[in-house]
């Protein structure tokens, strides 16, 4: 007996698969575990001088407006910056937020945040809580990692926008 060939098949499971793909990808949703790919060079000099680099989608529009608006009293810290810098930090951090964010990611983010809430930190999100809800206080003491803001202590993708659950690594 003769079977069919199995070319026509392979070839209509590669369209599929590969449209499958290029939608998603251009869709933002980048398998879920990863935002999409920003860039700001004042952004990164900037903010990185003092600390990682947090993508703009962890936090929606009206936080990052409050944060830019209170840089003189920045957690503690006066991270003032001139008006001309500010405000394009500003536009990028508000033009890349998790409400403005086609990323599942984001808004995943965005459907634990209530409406009337601004949260100023990642991690006081429904969303961060939810992710991190096995780890005990003395993890996030450990001198590897020192607190709830150093994400690329466990998440070395964390400043490309790279939280993948299967690449995490929690220092001992």
């Amino acid at each position: 007996m003769k079977f069919p060939s199995r070319r026509p098949f392979q070839a209509a499971t590669l369209v599929v698969a590969t449209s499958v793909s290029g939608f998603l990808f251009a869709s933002g949703s980048h398998g879920g575990s990863s935002f999409p790919p920003v860039d700001n060079p004042k952004w990164k000099a900037e903010c990185v001088s003092c600390h990682v680099l947090y993508h703009p989608a962890l936090l929606p529009e009206r936080s990052w407006r409050k944060l830019m608006q209170g840089l003189d009293q920045h957690f503690g810290e006066n991270a003032s910056v001139d008006a001309a810098t500010q405000r394009e930090i500003a536009d990028f951090l508000v033009a890349n937020s998790a409400d403005r964010s086609n990323s599942r990611r984001a808004q995943k983010i965005m459907q634990t945040i209530p409406t009337g809430a601004t949260p100023l930190r990642s991690s006081e999100t429904g969303y961060f809580i939810r992710k991190h809800d096995e780890l005990s206080a003395a993890v996030w003491k450990r001198e590897a990692i020192g607190s709830k803001a150093n994400c690329v202590a466990c998440h070395a993708g964390a400043a490309d926008g790279n939280f993948d659950e299967h690449a995490v690594h929690i220092p001992r």
